[in-house]
């Protein structure tokens, strides 16, 4: 089994063999260009990309943006990432449509054993988040985590284990405080209702 094989299956691995240090190295020097790209550079924004994520990609990216590898990264149509998010990606992370990304938001899929004697080595674990989340700012992911489509986590929240479709989770350990109920259908915050002429208007403004 190779390295690039034990990383894919959970294996105990390390990340000095393998073209993986030429790898993150490649990555940096992309990462870098992105993050220097300003308002009036999008084409090239564009650009750095798709070499970044080997896939022509129609999400939103506000930089700075990190991340270790880049390739390992697959971002859906309508997908918006504030800044200063921060993606370890040793494996795969799998982002649906129009996800939503406060700012400052971790994604890892890397951990290592607890046990002292063996915590150079690493595991990882993929973390997936389907269609049509809101992600806090501040929101920890942690190796191995699915969040289900539709759901909100809270801001600052530690997620460690998976949280189902349709849920407003909070907290750290994160846990899911209730269902998305049809108040929230109905009203943008607490009981401030989403009318047709707010929209209306709203729309007029652009």
């Amino acid at each position: 089994m190779t390295m690039r094989e034990r990383i894919a299956s959970g294996k105990l691995f390390t990340d000095y063999c393998e073209g993986l240090p030429e790898d993150r190295a490649m990555a940096k020097r992309r990462m870098i260009a992105l993050n220097a790209t300003g308002p009036d550079t999008l084409d090239e924004r564009v650009r750095l990309m798709k070499e970044i994520f080997g896939e022509d990609t129609q999400a939103w990216i506000e930089p700075p943006l990190y991340f270790c590898y880049g390739y390992n990264i697959k971002l859906g149509k309508g997908t918006y990432i504030n800044f200063n998010c921060n993606f370890v990606d040793d494996t795969t992370i799998t982002i649906g449509e129009k996800v939503m990304f406060g700012p400052a938001v971790t994604i890892a899929t890397v951990g290592h054993p607890v046990n002292p004697n063996y915590r150079g080595y690493m595991y990882a674990l993929p973390v997936t988040i389907e269609d049509n989340c809101w992600i806090g700012a501040g929101s920890v992911i942690c190796p191995g985590v699915t969040i289900g489509r539709n759901s909100v986590i809270g801001a600052g929240s530690v997620v460690t284990k998976d949280i189902p479709a349709n849920s407003v989770a909070v907290g750290n350990p994160c846990r899911v405080l209730r269902e998305i109920n049809e108040q929230d259908m109905r009203c943008y915050y607490k009981d401030w209702s989403i009318t047709e002429e707010d929209l209306a208007e709203e729309a007029a403004l652009r």
